[in-house]
């Protein structure tokens, strides 16, 4: 398991670096020319389209903070196939927007060095491609701090450029406002789309990050709302200080902006802005691109020396490694142009799987499935997002479209090569299927894990008590009995493991039911007995659809909580006792105690519906 050492600022500055890169200080210039100043709206559209991703992310990110980010959340919710596309398809849509703000690195040092030519800017990129290597073996730490310091030093530059910019503005720069129609402006909001791509790609270091139930949502609600309120009054400066036929097609428009208001002084400000961003969005790619390897090779989708980190630093190297060289070889053997498109593609195919993987998740009603953070207005928003993204990645071209093809034929022969004769893991959708077909799904390895992460999640160590659930047996009756019956069956299930005598254990429900009700509440008994002995405690946990009735003053009992132990366990027994009335009083406990599908569930549902207990 990965250190946690990420918080909430270092989540927002790995968010918004990811953003904020060509998408600003490029792509306007060719925006206009296709929609002229209402590409405004284009980029405010984009900026809308991604919040369906965003609020699935950040439900997935939440319940399952691990290493690979979406990789492992479809992975687990559609199975090893699915996975197997989504995590070259991640790695790979990092890795090549990396390779370009790299790229962007060397053409900032050509404006400036414009001697070093063709040649001098991929080196200049090679050399910093090696550089955030290093950082990153180094420490996922020096990481965040490095973020900080840039996110923070260019939103203050691109700040500066807009308030300087926005009283050069000129009224006539805007008319006529809708010189394209809406689909032209609906094609352009997909081209800048990719902007904001890099919101969700923070999820990838989820299990380094403090708190990820909290930090992760709300980095990236923030970093959302900032970023796109940046791109869109920076866009509306843009086209009002800089001539049209300047503008259209141009690869500098934020420069051309700051050099209207602000002179040469403000044009190398932005240029410096300019390399912040691509510093960012470089050093936060090679940091994520690395965890989808490293959390494929974990899971046996790919070699295993893949998921090797360093003792020292509890870094990824080799998969540290293995990205960066695939970066430096598109660096300096690719033309990056239509693989940027084919990373796009990609990108909007991804966030296609990552809205599919919420609906099953919810869908599959697994009761460890416990996101922090839930997305609102499910399951439209969802049917909604991978509409729009189809539309979107029907007008990207033919040429990403190929390449994406040939990327998925070369994916699904590695599968069947390699990882399918290997990887026999039950998925969520699997786990949907059964409990549509079949009454009796058994238990899936997937509701293991999923209570594990959600116990890791919160620092949670688990306790005597969680030890006590964790091995206690559980009953699932489904007709209506008395209380007599109930104590006769417990006394059964109890007397081998107590090495007690049924009858005796019947005797002392019975005799302890007789002093006085163990109904302590509507639909709840917790029946007690004291046995013979040294620190011996049981507990036998009971669900009775149908009900049973202890007496005819009280409602059927539904849930029976039974405990049982010697003499000197009377401390742990008055603490079992608060345990269970802490849980019983979580808001959702009824609803998922009634839910619950087979035994396994029922524990669940127990184990995770304590307050959390940090660790010590």
């Amino acid at each position: 398991m990965l250190k946690k050492q990420l918080g909430l600022l270092d989540v927002f500055c790995l968010a918004s670096g990811a953003m904020i890169s060509s998408g600003l200080f490029v792509l306007p210039g060719i925006a206009f020319a296709k929609a002229g100043p209402a590409m405004i709206l284009s980029y405010a559209l984009a900026s809308v389209f991604i919040i369906p991703s965003m609020f699935s992310q950040a439900e997935l990110a939440a319940a399952m903070p691990k290493a690979g980010g979406s990789y492992f959340f479809i992975e687990r919710s559609l199975g090893p196939f699915a996975g197997t596309m989504a995590g070259l398809l991640n790695w790979l849509s990092i890795a090549l927007k990396t390779a370009f703000a790299l790229i962007g690195i060397g053409a900032v040092a050509v404006q400036f060095f414009p001697q070093i030519g063709e040649t001098g800017m991929v080196v200049v990129a090679v050399v910093f491609c090696v550089f955030f290597t290093v950082v990153n073996l180094v420490s996922v730490k020096s990481v965040g701090k490095m973020q900080i310091y840039l996110v923070f030093g260019l939103l203050a530059i691109v700040a500066i450029t807009f308030f300087a910019g926005l009283p050069a503005t000129k009224e006539s720069h805007y008319v006529p406002f809708m010189t394209a129609d809406w689909q032209t402006i609906f094609a352009v909001a997909g081209m800048v789309f990719v902007s904001y791509g890099g919101l969700t790609k923070v999820a990838s270091v989820g299990e380094e990050v403090t708190n990820p139930g909290r930090n992760l949502p709300l980095g990236m609600f923030i970093a959302s709302g900032v970023v796109s309120l940046l791109y869109v009054v920076m866009i509306f400066v843009t086209v009002g200080t800089v001539e049209g036929d300047k503008l259209s097609g141009s690869l500098v428009p934020i420069s051309l902006s700051a050099q209207t208001s602000m002179g040469k002084f403000g044009m190398i400000m932005v240029d410096i802005a300019a390399l912040l961003a691509f510093i960012t969005t470089a050093n936060a790619g090679i940091l994520s691109a690395s965890r989808s390897p490293m959390a494929m090779s974990r899971d046996g989708l790919l070699p295993s020396v893949l998921a090797k980190t360093s003792a020292k630093y509890s870094t990824p190297y080799v998969a540290i490694f293995v990205t960066t060289g695939f970066i430096i070889a598109v660096i300096v053997l690719l033309s990056v142009e239509d693989l940027v498109k084919t990373a796009s593609t990609m990108m909007l195919l991804m966030f296609m799987l990552v809205n599919v993987a919420v609906i099953i998740l919810r869908q599959s009603k697994l009761q460890s499935y416990r996101p922090e953070f839930r997305s609102p207005f499910y399951p439209w928003l969802q049917i909604m997002a991978i509409i729009i993204y189809g539309f979107l990645i029907f007008e990207m071209g033919t040429v990403p479209l190929l390449l994406t093809a040939g990327f998925a034929v070369l994916a699904t022969i590695w599968y069947f090569g390699y990882v399918g004769r290997k990887i026999q893991r039950e998925s969520a959708f699997v786990y949907v299927v059964k409990s549509i077909t079949s009454d009796a799904i058994g238990r899936s390895h997937l509701e293991d894990e999923l209570r594990q992460i959600s116990l890791e999640r919160s620092g949670v160590e688990m306790d005597r008590f969680d030890h006590l659930v964790h091995e206690a047996e559980f009953l699932d009756i489904e007709e209506a009995i008395n209380a007599k019956q109930l104590f006769e069956r417990m006394a059964q299930g109890l007397s081998q493991r107590l090495g007690v005598a049924a009858d005796e254990l019947y005797d002392k429900f019975l005799a302890r039911e007789k002093e006085s009700s163990t109904v302590i509440k509507p639909g709840l008994a917790i029946p007690h007995i004291i046995i013979e002995g040294e620190e011996r405690f049981d507990m036998m946990v009971v669900r009775c659809k149908g009900g049973v009735t202890f007496s005819e003053l009280n409602r059927p009992v539904h849930t029976v909580f039974a405990l049982i132990g010697t003499m000197d366990e009377r401390n742990f027994h008055l603490r079992a006792l608060m345990h269970i009335a802490h849980l019983i009083s979580e808001p959702e406990f009824e609803a998922r105690w009634r839910e619950a599908r087979g035994l396994e569930q029922l524990r669940d549902v127990v184990l995770l519906s304590r307050p959390k207990r940090k660790k010590p």
